[in-house]
C-alpha cells in the first residue's frame, strides 16, 4: 500500500476521505461550490495547482485540496520543493492525491535474466510500460507549508460593471444550443425538447451572473445524448436529479475559473440535503461527478478550440496558425505570460513548433509544445493580460425546475 513522506498509509480510500469532508462542509455551508466569488474580487478564487509547473489539479484531486484548510492554491510534492530550494517545514503534514501510473522503473536483465549491473555494482533500472494502468496515492504539501517559495501573485480585478463577456458570448453561440430568453424567475435546460429557457438579460445585475448561470444550462445541455451522453431523464427531487445538479454544480465552479465570470451558488442551495444524502450512501460518487464535471469543462473549451481551428481553416483553407492571429497564437522571445501565479518567461523557439520556457518562480526551464494543455492556456492567458501585483506570503434558477427538466 503506499505511503506518504511521513510513513503512513492511507486508512480509506480518496474518494471517501473527499466525500466525508464535503458532507461536514455542506452541512456548515462551507463546501466549494457553496462559497460565491465574483471576478472583481481583489482576492479572486483559484483552483489548486501545481507551484512548479504551473499546471491545475483535476478531477477528484480539486476537491481533495480544495476542502482543505488552506487559502493558497499552490501545491507541491516533498521531492518537487527539495529540487528547487524549497524546504516542507518542520511537522507539515501532507494531503492526499491520485495519479494514474501508465510505466515505472524496473530492473533491467539479460538475455538469462539475470539483473544487469552498473559500474557501483546495483541493479540497472528502466523504465517500462505497466501490463495495465494503476491509480497511486501522492502527498501534496501547501506553498503555506513551504519555506523559501515566492510570494504569491494576484491578479487584479477587471471593472465589476455590465461588459459582455465576448469568450462567454463565442462559446455560447458556437456551441448552436436552443435558448429562449423569456419574462420570468427560470433558467432551465429541458432535455426533451433540448432546450433552454433563460430570464431577460436585463433582469440580472451583471454580465457575469448572466453568463454563470447560462453556463450553467449550458453543462446540462452537455448531458444530451448525442453529446455527452448523462441520465437527464430525473424527477425532481430524486437521488438522480441530486447526481446530475452536483456535476452541474461543480462545472460551473470549473467554468467560472475558466472564464474569470465568478461563481453564485445561492440559487442552488435548495439542493443541499439531497447532496449530503448523495454522498452518504455512495463517497464513490463524488469522484464520478469531480470527473464528469472535468468533461463538461472540457467539452465546452472544445467548443471554443474548434471555433478557433474553423476560423483559421475558413480564412486559409488549411488547418494551421492563423496568420492573422500571429500576436495571439505564437510566443515571442524574451516575452513573458502570467498564468496561475506563475510567470513563464519565453527563452527560445525549438524545431517541430516548440518552445523553450523558463517558469521564472522557480528559475527552471521546460520544453513546451502546442499540444500540451498549458500552451492552449497560456495562449488564452495572453489573449486577455492582466496586472500582476505581489501580495505577502502567508505561514437562475430561483425556481424548482419538475419532471424532467433540469436546472
Amino acid at each position: 500500500m503506499p505511503i506518504n513522506e511521513h510513513g503512513r498509509a492511507p486508512a480509506k480510500a480518496l474518494h471517501t476521505l473527499v466525500a466525508e469532508k464535503l458532507i461536514a462542509q455542506l452541512k456548515n455551508g462551507t463546501a466549494p461550490w457553496l462559497k460565491p466569488w465574483r471576478a472583481g474580487d481583489p482576492d479572486s478564487f483559484q483552483l489548486p495547482y501545481n507551484a512548479v509547473t504551473g499546471n491545475r489539479y483535476k478531477g477528484i484531486n480539486t476537491l481533495s485540496l480544495l476542502t482543505s484548510d488552506y487559502t493558497d492554491p499552490r501545491w507541491v510534492t516533498f521531492k518537487q520543493a527539495a529540487a528547487v530550494g524549497w524546504q516542507v517545514k518542520k511537522g507539515a503534514q501532507g494531503t492526499q492525491i491520485q495519479f494514474v501510473k501508465f510505466k515505472d522503473f524496473i530492473t533491467k536483465r539479460d538475455e538469462t535474466g539475470r539483473p544487469v549491473l552498473n559500474e557501483a555494482s546495483e541493479p540497472v533500472q528502466m523504465l517500462a510500460a505497466l501490463p495495465r494502468p494503476i491509480i497511486t496515492n501522492a502527498w501534496v504539501f501547501n506553498a503555506a507549508q513551504i519555506s523559501g517559495i515566492p510570494p504569491l501573485l494576484q491578479v487584479l480585478p477587471k471593472s465589476p460593471e455590465w461588459d459582455p463577456h465576448h469568450r462567454a458570448e463565442s462559446l455560447i453561440q458556437q456551441s448552436g444550443a436552443q435558448i429562449e430568453h423569456t419574462a420570468g424567475d427560470r433558467a432551465v435546460y429541458n432535455p426533451v425538447r433540448d432546450h433552454i429557457t433563460m430570464p431577460m438579460r436585463h433582469q440580472f445585475d451583471t454580465a457575469d451572473q448572466y453568463y454563470a448561470t447560462l453556463l450553467h444550462e449550458l453543462g446540462h445541455w452537455t448531458g444530451h445524448p448525442t453529446r455527452l451522453d448523462r441520465s437527464l431523464f430525473n424527477q425532481y427531487g430524486t437521488p438522480g436529479y441530486a447526481r446530475e445538479e452536483l456535476r452541474a454544480e461543480i462545472a460551473s465552479l470549473l467554468i467560472g475559473r475558466e472564464l474569470h465570470i465568478g461563481h453564485d451558488p445561492g440559487q442552488h442551495a435548495s439542493y443541499i440535503n439531497s447532496w449530503i444524502s448523495l454522498l452518504e450512501n455512495s463517497p464513490f460518487e463524488i469522484h464520478a461527478a469531480a470527473a464528469d464535471a472535468e468533461k463538461i469543462l472540457n467539452y465546452l473549451v472544445g467548443m471554443e478550440r474548434k471555433m478557433d481551428l474553423n476560423l483559421t481553416q475558413d480564412q486559409t483553407g488549411t488547418l494551421g496558425p492563423n496568420p492573422g492571429k500571429q500576436k495571439s497564437t505564437h510566443f515571442s522571445n524574451g516575452e513573458k505570460i502570467l498564468y496561475n501565479n506563475v510567470v513563464y518567461r519565453v527563452l527560445s523557439h525549438l524545431k517541430r513548433a516548440r518552445y523553450l520556457l523558463e517558469n521564472e518562480n522557480t528559475g527552471t526551464s521546460f520544453v513546451l509544445s502546442k499540444s500540451d494543455g498549458l500552451y492552449q492556456s497560456l495562449v488564452a492567458a495572453k489573449s486577455a493580460p492582466v496586472h500582476a501585483i505581489i501580495t505577502p506570503d502567508k505561514s437562475s434558477e430561483i425556481l424548482p425546475a419538475r419532471n424532467s427538466a433540469v436546472r
